[in-house]
Order: structure tokens, then C-alpha cells, then sequence
């Protein structure tokens, strides 16, 4: 094996080996190192994305999506079914089955592109050379014109509530649990929490969610939010907002966590934890300071907006840089630097990429909120359209939820789409559009869609901007 390479790749989630793949494409001689050993124990691609995040946790809110509507929804529809049970091993062994598909294709993929897989721990060193510990403790060291550091995130663990066996866990050890918790508390309300939370309420458990913000989901629109929140109180889920936990005790009556509201010192006694309080970049041990890459004071490499280090020839993408840690961006940042290594000049509009919460409803955005645009001064116009008069969506009882789009006053351009709603992770994909092609709210409004689709909502939404939805109440006009 030569230790030379046009582009060494230290990370393989779904930012470092789908660049790696691009590379290849392109023609350049590529390696990728990873670390992962999965349940299994075996090396495994595809980070923490394919093996205990994005694809594990879709796995389980659709199986538990599928027991509330059975326990829920279809007697509406004349289906009644006696002696339902839950089983919960097996319903793990599908989502792991799911994993190792994945995971295992993407093996296959750097085979057939002839990507050199190095297993073990990499370590960016001086003038362009990567240090990979195996997993038999070898050490060796390689060399490449180019590299890219995408080594990913990892969970934030808090002080006061250290990772504990099966009853203190991250996001990962949420995804194995083979029992239903009777009494859940998970602190953070954010995607993971929400999600996972979510996942567990379905299957029986009383969850309760402690967010120290005083907003919810402060990052997404305020209608939006709001909407949600209401359909999730309605749920039974549990969501406590400015609520600082203070303490975090385990008992023989349980884990006690001791947190401060509005109305002064509270407690609450859960048997299992989830911390969901966000994640940090993977770089701690990752960058040698020799190597002239530089490191800001939350651990993210500092890069330029082409994902470039102060390092010719060194760059970095996904979650260990700045931005959001959407496992998307992360693979378009690793196809966009690929092409950039090959001499091409390619171009990522980060105000296209899409926001998803896979709750129910789900929850989905891209470009701006509607705070956004107050604070910056824009002028701008409102369409809104809910499912609530959406045929599709009512024969499918997910009625619950809107569209709301914000246009440019004066040009007519959308500026941001967001949505709460049925299928919300699909519809999105027309507002990403839209924004990447500098469409206005009056092209869409002019188009043709299908009836009866949820995708009629966006169209409805699109009309009411410019206050001549047909189906729908328009919103007074900026």
C-alpha cells in the first residue's frame, strides 16, 4: 500500500466519504480514514450519522410511529386489532439490520471507486501528513496533496449528569434501550431530545423534557414553533421550557434531577436520562498544532466560506466547522470541496439548506425566519396555508399543521419556507428549490399541482402571498 495520495479524507460520515467519493470520481488517488468499530465490533463507514444518529433514530420513530397509530388512529378507519404487544428487541434488531445495510454499502462504494479505507484514528500532523493508529495499536504515517478534515461531532456530556450504564445516556445509548422506561426525562429540547423523546412517548413511557431556554425550538419561525408545541402538549409530551437543572442525583427511587422555573427550585424523579443538550467537534487529539491548522475556542477548525484552512491544501467540512450540524450539509460542503481540489469552481448556498425534526408533526425550514427578516430590516410578505383544509391530508388525519412562506416585497423572492406538518421532510425540497433558483412566490403560485397532495398546501401558501389563496384565509399584507 503506497502512503502517498492526491487527498486523504480523516473522517468517513457522511461529509468525509462522500468527498472521498467525489475525489474519486474526479480521478484523484484517495484514502479515507475511520475509526468506528460498531455493535458488532467490526470497522464500520459511515460515522456517526449511518451507525447511531440520523439513520438509527428515523429507524425507531418509524417503528414507534406505526404502534400509535395502530393504539391510536386506525380505529377512526374501522381497523381494530386486539392483542397488540411491543417487542421491543426486535424492534431494535430492525433498526440495526437497517444500520448494517447502510453502512455496509457504503463499503461497498469506496471498493468500486477504488478508495483506499484506513482503519483507525487519524491525526492531522505538519506538512500534509496524517497519522493513523489502528486498531491493533500500529502506527503509520501518510502523505497527501490535499486533505480534508471532516472528523464530525460528538455529544455534550454534562457535568452534573455523567453518562451512567443504561440510565444516564446520549442520543446513542437512547437508540438501544430494550425496554420501555416507565418515567423518562430527557434535558434538552432540541432535535435530538425532541426526537427521541418523541420515540419513547409513542412506545408508553411518561416523558418529560427540561429546556433551559425560555423559547421553544428558538432557531425555527415563531408560528411554526408554536404550532408545534401545541400538537406536542396535546401528545402528552412533557416540555418544561426555562428549566435549568442544577443537580442530577441517582437513587434507589430513581434519578432525581433538581431544576430551577420561573416558580423557583423543582424536582423530578425519572428512571432513565437522556442529555440532549447539543454536540461539540470531534477534533480533541485530531489536529496536531505543528500542522499550522487553526482551532477556535469551541474546537471547530477555522475555515474560509470555501471550507479552506489558513493551510494551503488543508481543508475542513461538516460538523467540526462552523454552521449547522446537518449531516447534508456536511456531504454537499464534501463534494463542493472535491471539485474545488480538482480545479473546478463550484458554489454552496447556504441559505438553500434544509432544516428537518422528524417528530409528529415534522417540523422543516430553509432560508429565512420571519425574526430574521424583522431584525434585518427587510420588508416583506406572508403567505400561510393550513393542512387543516388539505384533502390529502385529512384522509390521511394529519390535518394538523401549516405552510408559511416569506417573500421579498419588492422583488417577490422567496426568502424562507417553513413548515409543520405531515411529510414536512419531503415538501421541503420545493422551498430548498425555490431559494437555489432565486424563484419567486409568484412562479410557484402560476404552477400546476397534482390533486389531492400535500403538496397543494405549498401552492395554496405560495397564492397567499400575494393575498388570492383559493382554499385558505389570507393574511393581511407588510
Amino acid at each position: 500500500m503506497s502512503n502517498q495520495y492526491d487527498v486523504i479524507v480523516i473522517g468517513g460520515g457522511p461529509g468525509g466519504y462522500v468527498a472521498a467519493i467525489r475525489c474519486a470520481q474526479l480521478g484523484l488517488k484517495t484514502a479515507c480514514v475511520e475509526e468506528w468499530i460498531n455493535k458488532q465490533q467490526k470497522p464500520a463507514l459511515g460515522g456517526t450519522c449511518l451507525n447511531v444518529g440520523c439513520i438509527p433514530s428515523k429507524a425507531l420513530l418509524e417503528s414507534s410511529e406505526r404502534y400509535e397509530e395502530i393504539t391510536h388512529t386506525n380505529a377512526g378507519h374501522g381497523i381494530t386489532v386486539t392483542g397488540l404487544e411491543i417487542d421491543v428487541p426486535t424492534m431494535i434488531a430492525r433498526k440495526d439490520k437497517i444500520v448494517g445495510q447502510l453502512t455496509s454499502g457504503v463499503a461497498q462504494l469506496f471498493q468500486a471507486n477504488g478508495i483506499t479505507w484506513l482503519q483507525g484514528r487519524g491525526k492531522l500532523l505538519a506538512n500534509k501528513q496524517v497519522e493513523v493508529k489502528g486498531h491493533d495499536g500500529a502506527v503509520n504515517t501518510y502523505s497527501a496533496n490535499n486533505i480534508i478534515i471532516a472528523t464530525g461531532s460528538v455529544p455534550i456530556e454534562l457535568p452534573i449528569a455523567r453518562w451512567l450504564d443504561t440510565r444516564i445516556v446520549d442520543s446513542t445509548g437512547a437508540l438501544d434501550w430494550e425496554a420501555v422506561p416507565k418515567r423518562l426525562g430527557v434535558i434538552g429540547a432540541g432535535v435530538i431530545g425532541l426526537e427521541m423523546g418523541s420515540v419513547w412517548r409513542r412506545l408508553g413511557a411518561d416523558v418529560v423534557v427540561l429546556e433551559a431556554m425560555p423559547d421553544f425550538l428558538a432557531a425555527a419561525d415563531r408560528d411554526v414553533a408554536k404550532a408545534a408545541q401545541t400538537q406536542f402538549k396535546k401528545q402528552g409530551l412533557d416540555i418544561r421550557l426555562n428549566s435549568k437543572v442544577s443537580k442530577v442525583d441517582v437513587t434507589d427511587a430513581g434519578i432525581v434531577i433538581s431544576y430551577q422555573d420561573a416558580e423557583g427550585e423543582k424536582t423530578l424523579t425519572v428512571d432513565n436520562l437522556i442529555v440532549a443538550v447539543g454536540r461539540k467537534a470531534n477534533t480533541a487529539g485530531a489536529i496536531d498544532p505543528a500542522s499550522g491548522v487553526a482551532v477556535d475556542e469551541r474546537g471547530r477548525v477555522v475555515v474560509d466560506d470555501h471550507c479552506a484552512t489558513g493551510v494551503a491544501g488543508i481543508y475542513a467540512i461538516g460538523d467540526c466547522v462552523k454552521g449547522p450540524m446537518l449531516a447534508h450539509k456536511a456531504s454537499e460542503e464534501g463534494v463542493t470541496v472535491a471539485e474545488r481540489i480538482a480545479g473546478q469552481k463550484p458554489h454552496l448556498n447556504y441559505d438553500a439548506i434544509p432544516w428537518v425534526i422528524y417528530t409528529h408533526p415534522e417540523i422543516a425550514w430553509v432560508g429565512k425566519t420571519e425574526q430574521d427578516l424583522k431584525a434585518a430590516g427587510t420588508e416583506y410578505n406572508v403567505g400561510t396555508f393550513s393542512f387543516a383544509v388539505n384533502g390529502r391530508a385529512k384522509a390521511m388525519d394529519q390535518d394538523n399543521g401549516m405552510i408559511k412562506v416569506l417573500a421579498d416585497a419588492k422583488t417577490d423572492r422567496i426568502l424562507g419556507v417553513h413548515i409543520v406538518g405531515p411529510m414536512a421532510s419531503e415538501l421541503i425540497a420545493q422551498g430548498a428549490i425555490a431559494i437555489e433558483t432565486e424563484s419567486t412566490a409568484e412562479d410557484l403560485a402560476r404552477m400546476t399541482f397534482a390533486h389531492p397532495s400535500l403538496s397543494e398546501s405549498m401552492h395554496e401558501a405560495m397564492l397567499a402571498v400575494g393575498g388570492r389563496a383559493i382554499h385558505g384565509v389570507n393574511r393581511k399584507r407588510k
